[in-house]
């Protein structure tokens, strides 16, 4: 059995709500306190104690591939930034033993008045290269990020992709035995991000050890064996891949939307359960673009309900609306609904692009009025080798024309028509 190369014995991270004197985890932080000192009038406000992560325990074994998942705010982010010792515990402490790469969210490390040049130099420093180190995999670095163009430019100019090309193209260079990889490669181009999915598969073939945090559970699937399970910043599951995301969309399924502000037990309408199944009357969690689909939806009203609008979303997990569908909008009279019952939906063709999403069931009164119900539904995958988040929401193909004839006239409406006429 491989030696444990992460051993986490009780790792916390509290922070202060509502502090006029925050504990500061950066330089940046303290500079930041001190500047607003000098324009606020100190008063005494109640300070809250939220814990981002609280008595995290968990090893993991040299070239091991595990997912860290759970909800957005269930404490992801912060365990990584705590095994990447960018901020320091609360409590508790995190052994690691070998050299670690991390790749965080956008701009973890890089400093926006320096050039890229500059910051290839901090943030390699940051990581525990040596300046002769990365004088000497300078080119490299700069030849994986494609950016010779710009690399003596403020990074401040960066677009987010340009961000994350030059911070992973460091990472990368470090060759490390542990690599701490965000959801952050979701803004590079496809082309990029092939490239690092293709980084880590090589790591992962040389027994280097990756925690992968992301919301795409399909990629959870793809690289990792064991998933780490984080709800309200504690771990509530810690084992294999496929039992961990059953756990995790289980907890998913049901729950009241965040948005919905009046309590479920005033609502009139409950939904008791949702099936996604495909034209066998199979139940299936997993979707290949294109294929149709089938809602069922279980209610459950506490009273009678005159001609409520039953409202399904798709959302994705970066939580974009992709679509809904309204029984009001398509023209169809719900009558008076009292009791238990359910409805059948056919969507049609999933063209939706390849990720992760979920099913928000919302029920209004007729005419969109007041909010009756509000719960998210089952969570389903979407599968595309091509079709990704860089595509858009959606794809459907559209109808193409060429010509290359040099007839053809900007602005010329006639000249196109004649032309199109003709290669059509």
């Amino acid at each position: 059995m491989a030696a444990t190369v992460i051993d986490v014995d009780g790792l916390g991270k509290r922070y202060q709500l509502g502090a006029n004197r925050q504990r500061t985890d950066t330089l940046r932080d303290l500079i930041a306190g001190s500047v607003r000192s000098l324009f606020t009038r100190r008063r005494h406000e109640a300070r809250t104690d939220f814990w981002a992560l609280r008595d995290a325990r968990f090893q993991i074994a040299g070239g091991e591939s595990v997912g860290i998942i759970g909800s957005n705010g269930a404490g992801k982010s912060t365990l990584l930034k705590l095994l990447a010792r960018i901020v320091e515990p609360s409590e508790g402490r995190a052994r690691i033993v070998g050299r670690a790469g991390a790749l965080l969210e956008v701009g973890t490390g890089f400093h926006w008045e320096l050039t890229g040049r500059e910051n290839v130099f901090l943030y390699g420093s940051i990581l525990g290269m040596s300046r002769k180190e990365i004088a000497r995999q300078f080119d490299s670095i700069v030849a994986f990020a494609d950016l010779a163009q710009f690399i003596d430019t403020p990074v401040k100019r960066y677009s987010s992709g340009m961000y994350v090309r030059l911070a992973f193209s460091v990472a990368a260079q470090l060759e490390p035995d542990i690599l701490l990889l965000d959801e952050v490669l979701a803004v590079g181009d496809l082309a990029f991000q092939r490239k690092c999915i293709d980084f880590a598969r090589n790591l992962q073939k040389r027994s280097a050890t990756i925690l992968f945090v992301s919301h795409n559970m399909h990629s959870i699937k793809t690289m990792c064996d064991r998933v780490i399970y984080l709800r309200k910043g504690h771990v509530v599951f810690d084992g294999p891949t496929e039992r961990g995301l059953q756990l995790y969309e289980q907890d998913c399924c049901l729950s009241d939307l965040s948005w919905i502000s009046a309590p479920r037990d005033e609502w009139p309408i409950e939904i008791t359960g949702c099936e996604l199944i495909d034209a066998n009357g199979v139940a299936r969690s997993v979707w290949d673009f294109g294929q149709p689909i089938k809602l069922r939806i279980f209610y459950h009203t506490q009273r009678a309900v005159a001609d409520p609008n039953f409202i399904v979303a798709f959302i994705r997990a970066d939580g974009v609306a992709c679509c809904n569908y309204s029984s009001e909008a398509d023209g169809i009279v719900t009558g008076q609904i009292a009791g238990p019952g359910c409805i059948e939906i056919d969507a049609p063709p999933l063209k939706l692009v390849s990720d992760m999403y979920s099913v928000s069931i919302l029920v209004r009164e007729r005419g969109f009025g007041r909010v009756l119900c509000g719960q998210t539904g089952a969570t389903f995958h979407v599968r595309h080798s091509l079709f990704d988040t860089h595509f858009g929401v959606f794809h459907e193909p559209a109808t193409w024309k060429f010509s290359r004839r040099s007839e053809a006239v900007p602005g010329d409406l006639s000249s196109c028509e004649r032309l199109a006429g003709r290669t059509a």
